[in-house]
């Protein structure tokens, strides 16, 4: 699968890419929300992973834009250390498919792309 991470701690971005890669993913990194509203417009690709706090544009504009403009059937997962219900709705009423709080497993993160594999399939 291309997916494309939008993080803009660098240590994060590296260890999901890392792992992801291990997995067997094209994996293309952003360190901001709006590189990663470029690469996804350029690239298209089969799943999207977004932090919610980006400089420029935030993971909830990603899903906002990218379930409006792009590509609805591409699925998201959101990433983010605010696990405030009302930050879970509004990502998931914007139209993100899984919402995973940081800190959080690699390998969790790595089930949860398998699952969207499986359904592409």
């Amino acid at each position: 699968m291309k997916i494309i991470i939008a993080e803009d701690d660098e240590l994060m971005l590296k260890t999901i890419q890392l792992r992801l890669r291990k997995d067997g993913h094209d994996v293309i990194c952003c360190q901001n929300g709006l590189e990663a509203l470029e690469q996804i417009e350029q690239l298209r690709p089969d799943l999207i992973i977004s932090d919610i706090m980006m400089p420029f544009v935030t993971g909830l504009e990603i899903v906002g834009t990218v379930k409006q403009s792009y590509s609805p059937e591409i699925p998201i997962i959101i990433l983010s250390g605010m696990g405030q219900e009302e930050v879970v709705l509004e990502a998931f009423q914007l139209g993100a498919d899984d919402f995973i709080t940081k800190p959080f497993s690699p390998s969790e993160l790595s089930v949860r792309v398998k699952r969207f594999a499986l359904r592409m399939k």
